[in-house]
């Protein structure tokens, strides 16, 4: 069964970069036609989509956060990672690592991290 994990600092300073990362275990980030994506959900709000990475290595971002959004992946640990540039408190939310197999169009979250709360304060 796969499963998800995030890792991250709960707490970040404004203008700081922040680093996730998302272990997947029972299953390989490499496998044909798995995606492996971010998602945010802020205090009160709903979700939000940050952007992904296919098995293929390429990354795509949502269009609000290109700017400041990149995406990495090292297989040898089987690990996805964000990196979020410029935080501000509006940054806050509790971010989700999710996955699934088939078209990186649908979206169709099969996999979730339990999330991870992140804290931007100073």
């Amino acid at each position: 069964q796969v499963q998800l994990q995030e890792s991250g600092p709960g707490l970040v300073k404004p203008s700081q970069t922040l680093s996730l990362a998302c272990s997947v275990s029972g299953g390989s980030i490499t496998t044909r036609y798995s995606n492996w994506g971010w998602i945010r959900q802020p205090p009160g709000k709903g979700l939000e989509w940050m952007g992904l990475v296919p098995y293929d290595g390429k990354t795509y971002a949502s269009p609000t956060l290109m700017s400041r959004i990149s995406f990495s992946r090292d297989p040898s640990k089987n690990q996805v990672s964000l990196q979020l540039t410029s935080v501000t408190p509006d940054d806050t939310a509790v971010y989700y690592c999710v996955g699934w197999i088939g078209s990186r169009w649908t979206r169709e979250f099969k996999y979730w991290g339990q999330g991870t709360q992140v804290t931007v304060s100073a």
